[in-house]
């Protein structure tokens, strides 16, 4: 099962984050308009991601809620028609919420650093060391920790949870507001 560790976090200044970014990587990043459509599933997460004028996948994944680097498991899996697949699913499942984002994606070594600016959110930051063989989880979290200081990001910062729990976390408390 492919694996990578993982750490999110907010971002107070965009520009800012991503002047790091583009240093670190040497690139401009690729821009991704993409929307996630979660389901719900009995066991960790599985969402259905489009990106525009791109590809569509199904993604399954487990990862704790927990700050800092985590491990997560993930499978994934080509999709040819996403909005006969969201149908499908979401008859049999029932869609659990929609994270519609503007990712640049900067690779930074085997690191996928995300700038995330996620539509009712905010701007977020997202690193994913990709799993190499012959590497442990924790040669993973030291890259992460490094690339973490790097790019200026501090432990306050840290998000313990997905988009799509933030987003049902806010529309929770607006409606019991």
């Amino acid at each position: 099962m492919p694996s990578n560790v993982e750490i999110k976090a907010s971002i107070a200044s965009l520009e800012d984050f991503k002047k790091r970014a583009k240093e670190l990587s040497k690139t401009d990043g690729e821009v991704l308009v993409q929307e996630d459509v979660f389901f719900h599933v009995p066991n960790g997460r599985l969402k259905l991601r489009t990106i525009k004028d791109e590809k569509s996948e199904l993604i399954s994944y487990n990862r704790p809620d927990e700050e800092g680097p985590k491990q997560s498991e993930f499978h994934t899996s080509p999709v040819v028609d996403p909005s006969a697949l969201k149908k499908c699913l979401g008859s049999a499942l029932g869609i659990k919420g929609i994270v519609r984002k503007v990712r640049t994606l900067f690779m930074v070594g085997q690191t996928r650093v995300h700038v995330d600016q996620v539509e009712g959110l905010g701007d977020f930051m997202e690193l994913e060391v990709q799993m190499q063989e012959g590497q442990s989880v924790e040669q993973l979290q030291k890259i992460a920790e490094d690339l973490m200081e790097k790019l200026g990001v501090s432990e306050k910062d840290l998000i313990s949870v997905a988009y799509m729990d933030l987003l049902l976390k806010k529309q929770s408390q607006t409606s019991q507001g």
